[in-house]
């Protein structure tokens, strides 16, 4: 198992889904980790197991979307512990719907979240970052490859999330600052039961067949062993990678069936 003992790992969105998952894995590998996110109670009940467990956890209520949150958390993560070593820009949710159900502040609440908050993070962690030579990881989607019918404003986000990613990964490099994409498909997580204005509903159905979905915590071990690989990105689920692979090699076939298909999924009533 690869290890991280004595570094220390930030994790946006670490209340739930991914961002938990995440917490626990870098903690059973003997990481310190910091557990941001914007629900207080269930972020302590994360850090809680994590310490129940033998692990060192430290939740922060932090909300990507607004500006000096992240300034204070890392402040306060590099302050208690000295020094930050892995950064996960983790914290995102999707919204979804027809164009002609959608207005402008539909796309301005989803890139507000999935990209300016990836870009606060990122902003907040860098000298950190720099300073232990450490690993940016940006959580984007196969969305980002692949713009689904009735999805327009969490793609465009991913596909965002993904050119950062390219663009500044050269840049960082040079000072000594990893950038790792991934590139998740579907896994186990409350994503699809958050309505357009981001609020969870516990009694929404999965639209996702259980088949078709990625345990949380076998996401999280290989998303866990790229970071340590420095990988450029990972794709985490097989039908991620199918649906990469076509993307790059037979896009027109892929438009085909998308025009075929039925939409990405239906959010859950926002009223």
């Amino acid at each position: 198992m690869v290890r991280f003992d004595g570094k220390v790992a930030l994790i946006t969105g670490a209340s739930s889904g991914i961002g938990a998952a995440l917490g626990r894995e870098f903690a059973a590998r003997g990481a310190t980790v910091a557990l941001a996110a914007r629900r207080t109670d269930r972020l302590r009940t994360v850090a809680d197991a994590i310490v129940a467990g033998g692990g060192t956890a430290v939740p922060f209520t932090c909300d990507v979307t607004r500006d000096g949150d992240l300034e204070r958390t890392v402040a306060a993560v590099v302050g208690e512990f000295g020094h930050l070593d892995v950064a996960v820009a983790n914290a995102g949710f999707g919204v979804v719907g027809s164009l002609a159900d959608l207005a402008i502040d539909d796309y301005r609440r989803q890139f507000e979240t999935n990209v300016f908050g990836l870009l606060r993070t990122t902003f907040a962690v860098l000298p950190a970052l720099k300073g232990s030579r450490g690993v940016l990881v940006l959580v984007g989607s196969v969305t980002g490859y692949l713009a689904a019918p009735a999805a327009s404003p969490y793609a465009m986000s991913k596909f965002a999330v993904r050119a950062f990613a390219e663009s500044v990964r050269p840049e960082l490099a040079k000072e000594g600052v990893a950038v790792v994409l991934i590139t998740p498909g579907f896994v186990d997580s409350e994503i699809r039961r958050v309505d357009n204005r981001g609020r969870y509903h516990a009694s929404a159905p999965e639209p996702i067949p259980a088949w078709l979905r990625m345990p949380t915590e076998r996401a999280a071990r290989r998303i866990v062993r790229a970071v340590a690989g420095r990988r450029a990105e990972k794709i985490v689920t097989v039908h991620a990678g199918a649906t990469v692979f076509f993307a790059r090699h037979f896009p027109r076939l892929l438009r085909r069936l998308l025009r075929r298909g039925r939409p990405y999924r239906t959010a859950p009533r926002s009223d």
